[in-house]
C-alpha cells in the first residue's frame, strides 16, 4: 500500500520545531513563574492567599473582564453585524477604527478615559451631578477593559459573518419562521463557537490589562486596586517570590476559565459542523 503524499511533507520536523519554539517562548518561562512561586513555601502561600487586599484585587481583576468580555460579545457583534451586511458611508473608517485599540499604547488609552471620565472631566461633568462616578471605580476599570477588548469580538466573528449564507435566512422566513427564530435558531448557533472565541480572547486580555487600567482606576486598596498593580507593587519592593505566587493564582484561574470556555466551543463546533476562526 503506497503512502498516502501530504501537501507539506516532514511532520516529524516541523511538530519537533513547533513543540521546541513553543518551549522556548511559552513553557519555560511559565514553568520559571511557578517554580520561582515555590520559593514563599506553603506557609507563605497561604498568606499570600488569605491576604484580604489581594483576594480583593483578583476579584476586581477578573469581574471586571468578564463584565467586559460579555458587553464586547453583545456589542462587537452589532458592530461586526453592521459592518458586514450593511454599506454606508465612513464604512471603511469604522472599519479601520475597530483597530485602533491594538496599535493605541494602553497607557495613552488610559490617559485618554481618565480626562474624558473624572469628575471634571468632558463627559465626568455631566454625570457627576446625576451622581453617576466613573473614573476610579470599578466601572471606569470595566470600561477601559471594553475600549481594548472591542477589537478581539469583531475581528472574530466578522470572518464568520462574510461566510455565513444569507440562503438560510432566506429559506427560514420562507418556511415561517418570524426574526427571532431566524436570529436564535438559525444565526446565533453558527455564531456562537466565535463569539465564545471573542469572548476567551477579551477575557485574556483583559485579566492581565495594566496600563489602561491604571490610570482610571484610582488604585485605591480593597476597592480599585486590581491584581496586576499587586504584582507591580511586589516587584518593586523586590519581593519576586510574592509577585510570582500572585501570577500563578492568575495563570491557574484564569487557564481554569479558558479550559472550559475551550470545551464549549468545541462542542458548540461539533453540533454546528463549523470551526469558529
Amino acid at each position: 500500500m503506497s503512502q498516502r503524499s501530504r501537501v507539506l511533507p516532514g511532520f516529524g520536523l516541523s511538530l519537533g520545531f513547533t513543540l521546541a519554539y513553543l518551549s522556548l517562548i511559552v513553557l519555560i518561562p511559565l514553568s520559571a513563574v511557578f517554580i520561582k512561586s515555590l520559593g514563599v513555601g506553603w506557609e507563605g502561600l497561604w498568606e499570600i492567599l488569605s491576604s484580604e487586599r489581594i483576594l480583593k484585587s483578583l476579584q476586581l481583576s477578573f469581574s471586571t473582564a468578564i463584565v467586559a468580555a460579555l458587553i464586547n460579545v453583545v456589542f462587537g457583534l452589532l458592530l461586526a453585524w453592521c459592518l458586514v451586511r450593511y454599506t454606508f458611508p465612513g464604512k471603511r473608517i469604522v472599519d479601520a477604527l475597530v483597530d485602533l485599540p491594538f496599535a493605541l499604547p494602553t497607557a495613552v488609552a488610559g490617559i485618554a478615559l481618565t480626562s474624558l471620565y473624572a469628575p471634571t472631566g468632558w463627559i465626568g461633568q455631566y454625570l457627576e451631578p446625576l451622581g453617576i462616578k466613573v473614573a476610579y471605580t470599578p466601572i471606569g476599570i470595566t470600561l477601559a477593559l471594553i475600549f481594548i477588548g472591542i477589537p478581539f469580538v469583531v475581528r472574530t466573528v466578522q470572518p464568520v459573518l462574510s461566510d455565513f449564507e444569507t440562503e438560510l435566512e432566506e429559506a427560514a422566513s420562507a418556511l415561517g419562521a418570524n426574526r427571532f427564530q431566524i436570529i436564535t435558531k438559525v444565526i446565533l448557533p453558527v455564531l456562537f463557537p466565535a463569539l465564545l472565541t471573542g469572548f476567551a480572547l477579551a477575557f485574556a486580555r483583559g485579566v492581565g490589562e495594566y496600563g489602561s487600567v491604571i490610570f482610571i482606576a484610582g488604585n485605591q486598596p480593597f476597592e480599585t486596586e486590581i491584581a496586576p498593580l499587586m504584582i507591580i507593587s511586589r516587584l518593586e519592593e523586590y519581593d519576586y517570590a510574592g509577585a510570582t505566587t500572585i501570577a500563578v493564582v492568575m495563570l491557574v484561574i484564569s487557564f481554569a476559565i479558558l479550559f472550559v470556555i475551550n470545551l464549549v466551543q468545541a462542542w458548540a463546533s461539533r453540533r454546528t459542523g463549523r470551526t469558529a476562526r
